[in-house]
């Protein structure tokens, strides 16, 4: 039996890590409710009364997205159901609490993040809004978009794919559009856009390697790629692809080191989260 205090299994054992990450959860939700009794209830009814991450996750999840129309109940069903029995699903909400507590300092718990990241989430009702969709369910996927938008201010269209440890940090205005990639082990700060160029249809947004960064206000559009390992400065507009391990900055964007011979960097800038190392190499750059 796993406690809180045995060190985390390897990432690639889901079934062990799921069972260290739960036990370490309700550790800390026991911990803040004797130090806080004003949340005691609230802890124990989102996280100690259940039996499981998955039930934890489902019923906070319909708790939030719910309204008079659409029932917490009917979600708690729908989020429950989608989570036990698809392990891919479970391995990736895993995989992203591990993401926010690694990279971000904020985080202060991994049961900080359960109850409190949106962009989190955000991210876990739009794999199951996902699930729908391939489903053919695309009015209840449609229907759940439009819940997350209004609730975590996170738009992210269901038929958009999102792979594995990924951090939308902060997460306010972010926006993903219908055709989007996003790999995995990728972290997005707020007001980002993975957007198309107009109207037409088809295969008309970003694709985002896995490793990448993309800074706060950054604005990505049409059917690009950003390369495996990249950086995209904050508040750049990037219209044409990204190569591997390099650093995109600027508005238009522009390759750090020049687009012939553009500088490369060696580390997963998605799991650093090294938004400013690129300035000794911006010459012009003035404070």
């Amino acid at each position: 039996m796993p406690t809180s205090d045995s060190p985390p299994p390897a990432p690639t054992d889901y079934a062990a890590e799921q069972a260290w990450l739960w036990t370490q959860i309700k550790s800390e939700a026991r911990r803040d409710a004797d130090a806080e009794p004003a949340l005691a209830s609230y802890l124990y009814s989102t996280i100690l009364s259940h039996s499981s991450l998955e039930r934890s996750l489902a019923f906070h999840l319909g708790n939030k997205l719910c309204c008079s129309t659409l029932l917490s109940t009917l979600l708690y069903d729908l989020f429950l159901d989608t989570f036990s029995n698809d392990v891919e699903l479970r391995a990736a909400t895993v995989a992203d609490l591990r993401a926010a507590k690694l990279r971000d300092p904020a985080c202060v718990s991994f049961s900080h993040c359960l109850l409190n990241y949106k962009g989190f989430l955000a991210i876990q009702a739009h794999r199951v809004a996902h699930k729908l969709w391939t489903q053919s369910r695309k009015p209840l996927a449609l229907a759940l978009q439009s819940r997350i938008s209004d609730v975590f201010a996170v738009d992210i269209h269901p038929a958009a794919t999102i792979g594995k440890g990924v951090l939308f940090d902060h997460a306010t205005g972010v926006v993903v559009g219908e055709t989007a990639v996003i790999g995995n082990n990728v972290s997005i700060l707020h007001h980002v856009t993975l957007g198309g160029t107009g109207k037409a249809g088809g295969d008309r947004h970003p694709k985002i390697g896995d490793g990448v960064l993309i800074g706060a206000g950054a604005t990505i559009l049409g059917n690009v790629m950003i390369g495996e390992g990249a950086k995209v400065g904050a508040g750049s507009v990037v219209l044409i692809n990204v190569p591997p391990r390099t650093t995109a900055v600027g508005n238009p964007a522009r390759l750090m080191g020049g687009k012939d011979h553009p500088s490369q960097h060696k580390d997963v800038p998605g799991e650093s989260m090294d938004h400013t190392s690129f300035m000794a190499q911006w010459s012009d750059y003035i404070i």
